[in-house]
């Protein structure tokens, strides 16, 4: 193990989604600050309706090498979190390999494309089950580990701007991303009397996979009237801003640093939302 330096040494996190973009970034970031590593990805399509291509499993693995190459230990496994038995199994394993568990970000999701009622049953029932149920079946299955743990912890849930501020063509999306601020702030209250913290990051155009900027050009070629909703990065060289940005917040909220915030929900917009 690497010396004691970080600002997480001597805590376990557990990551979903971690194979690549903000998953992997947050993973990679927690171990550079000490933080040993559970981290999960479903590594497959998790439907036909969703339209970019999934994350792999040498996409988990490349994770895997990045966390040891930053002297932590890792255990990382293929699935779903809509699956109850494989998470809970996961968690269990987790324990008893690193003995505790004190920070989760609960990052596992997907977007897909559509007017509301225009959404087939397969749509709605993809987006909400991974981004909102497989959420709830995530904290179902890891805080009982970070009560038993003892050691208080902090849970940072992965929301989005459509949280904060729907958007048209995405209805499925921003129902589940605005009901995780209602699972984050309602766990905070629940979790207090542990010393767990709960707090939500609502990031905006990250560049990952899952921003599909044909996508959104087709949908504003089909309704002009909706661009207006959707508000421009601030003008500046870089433009989207990169996982590792997002992981400079997850990493403060998951850390001591922020021991007065719970309950809150974070925007990662660079200001973008005051638009």
């Amino acid at each position: 193990m690497a010396g004691g330096s970080g600002t997480l040494h001597g805590r376990v996190a557990f990551i979903t989604g971690a194979a690549r973009g903000q998953g992997r970034a947050h993973t990679v970031r927690l171990a550079r600050e000490g933080a040993d590593i559970i981290a999960l990805d479903i590594c497959a399509p998790v439907s036909d309706t969703i339209t970019y291509p999934a994350a792999t499993v040498e996409d988990l693995a490349e994770t895997v090498r990045a966390v040891e190459a930053e002297g932590r230990k890792v255990l990382a496994r293929k699935v779903d979190i809509r699956d109850d038995e494989a998470l809970r199994q996961l968690v269990a394993d987790g324990v008893e390999q690193f003995g505790r568990l004190d920070i989760l970000v609960a990052n596992a999701g997907v977007l897909g494309w559509g007017r509301l009622w225009e959404l087939t049953d397969e749509q709605w029932d993809t987006v909400i089950g991974v981004n909102l149920t497989g959420t709830w079946r995530t904290l179902r299955a890891v805080v009982p580990a970070m009560i038993a743990a003892g050691n208080g912890g902090s849970i940072v849930v992965v929301s989005s701007a459509a949280g904060v501020k729907a958007t048209p063509g995405n209805g499925h999306y921003s129902a589940a991303k605005y009901g995780l601020v209602g699972l984050t702030n309602t766990l905070a209250l629940e979790l207090g009397e542990f010393g767990i913290r709960v707090n939500s990051i609502h990031p905006y155009s990250v560049d990952t996979p899952m921003i599909e900027t044909d996508a959104l050009i087709q949908l504003l070629a089909k309704h002009p009237g909706y661009a207006h909703s959707f508000p421009p990065m601030p003008l500046q060289p870089k433009g989207f801003m990169t996982p590792e940005e997002v992981s400079d917040v997850v990493v403060w909220l998951a850390g001591d640093g922020s021991a007065t915030l719970s309950g809150a929900q974070i925007p990662v917009d660079k200001g973008v939302l005051k638009y």
